[in-house]
């Protein structure tokens, strides 16, 4: 990468918690975080927010009357893009481009004005303007009042990553020098649990005290299971002396499926996505790879292969957050960035409780984020120490 970039805030809301201290102590331990919903039709195992990040974002809506026709897709974006621009000192007005992207957007919302269709034969007014994609940026850069660029797009599972990598370009073309970047996922609704039990790929139940068995290698069975929330990231241009962590590559790719839903056998995509990242970087010098690893055998197995090719046999420790967290789609690669940026802020290294050992050297200083989502779309960013 020719031009450094900076990541100055961090902040998400999931059931991590709601700040840096809670999250971080939530990664020390090895319990995971979900739990078994009545979804009328079935239960399913999910990851939601804590009672208390519920009631926060519950304040968010209620401070302004504009702000209750929103879906939650939307304010889990407004409370963690208000933490981020705090912590990285933007003020009102400041100039700044926002792109936060989600996979299902309005999905709470959505559902609810399709019900309510099929009972009246007929909709609210704001059905079409409150579950809309734009919603999410647009609604960001209202509240921050920014008069900067502001970008939503779905690119499945990789949406937050690709907002990293467009506010990257877009820094790196000299049109603007901060641009706040993630993902925002409210999927916990009925519907769309019942579209990832029609794939048969979600959980059936906990093995071993774990209903997500992500990074096993050795599961006989699918165990994907999902969460909801948002993570975001301010970027600067520069090497800057408060930075969390520094971009050093981007890097994406993407393969012709054999399949509407999986990647090919030893993640072409990904083998693509990493060696672009890299560079020039020699593979040892990377200390870790938080894997998108969404605790399903094709989609573990595959990511695992690609790093194989990639690393041979100088391998970087491996982990993932989704054990713990669930998959949040278009939210989960930022999520897994924050991950990344706490293992090096901390020098520590975060395994999974139940994984193979990890070979890991005792420091943190390079580590690579992955990300994939249906359409083979991967991407890889690799982040060091200031």
């Amino acid at each position: 990468m020719h031009t450094p970039i900076s990541i100055t805030a961090l902040a998400s809301v999931s059931a991590l918690g709601k700040d840096r201290g809670s999250v971080w102590e939530s990664y020390r331990k090895p319990d995971h975080l979900i739990t078994e919903r009545d979804f009328g039709f079935d239960k399913a195992f999910v990851s939601a927010l804590s009672d208390l990040e519920d009631e926060e974002i519950g304040k968010v809506k209620r401070a302004d009357l504009k702000y209750k026709n929103l879906d939650n897709s939307v304010l889990f974006a407004l409370y963690a893009s208000r933490m981020a621009a705090d912590l990285a000192g933007w003020g009102k007005g400041a100039v700044f481009g926002v792109n936060i992207g989600s996979s299902r957007g309005a999905t709470g919302l959505f559902e609810s004005y399709h019900r309510e269709f099929l009972e009246r034969g007929k909709t609210s007014t704001l059905a079409s303007p409150t579950t809309t994609l734009g919603n999410i940026s647009s609604w960001v850069g209202h509240d921050l009042q920014t008069n900067g660029p502001q970008i939503s797009h779905s690119i499945t599972c990789s949406t937050a990553l690709h907002a990293l990598l467009n506010g990257v370009a877009w820094i790196r073309s000299g049109m603007v020098d901060k641009f706040l970047v993630g993902g925002s996922e409210a999927p916990l609704t009925p519907f769309t649990i019942a579209q990832m039990k029609a794939l048969k790929v979600y959980s059936r139940g906990s093995d071993g005290g774990y209903p997500c068995r992500a990074l096993d290698m050795n599961k006989t069975a699918n165990t994907m299971v999902l969460g909801e929330g948002a993570a975001v990231a301010c970027l600067e241009r520069g090497e800057l002396n408060q930075a969390l962590a520094v971009i050093e590559g981007v890097g994406y790719a993407t393969e012709v499926l054999q399949h509407n839903t999986s990647i090919s056998a030893d993640a072409d995509c990904f083998q693509g996505s990493m060696r672009m990242a890299l560079g020039e970087i020699a593979p040892g010098s990377v200390d870790a790879v938080v894997m998108h690893a969404p605790g399903t055998i094709k989609g573990d197995s595959s990511e695992y292969n690609a790093i194989r090719k990639v690393f041979g046999e100088k391998m970087p420790a491996l982990t993932t957050n989704k054990w713990k967290v669930g998959h949040s789609f278009g939210a989960s690669g930022m999520l897994s960035l924050e991950l990344g940026v706490l293992m090096i802020s901390e020098n520590s290294f975060v395994p999974v409780p139940f994984g193979a050992a990890q070979e890991w050297s005792g420091k943190v200083e390079r580590v690579m984020i992955n990300a994939v989502g249906f359409g083979g779309n991967a991407v890889s960013v690799l982040l060091r120490r200031c």
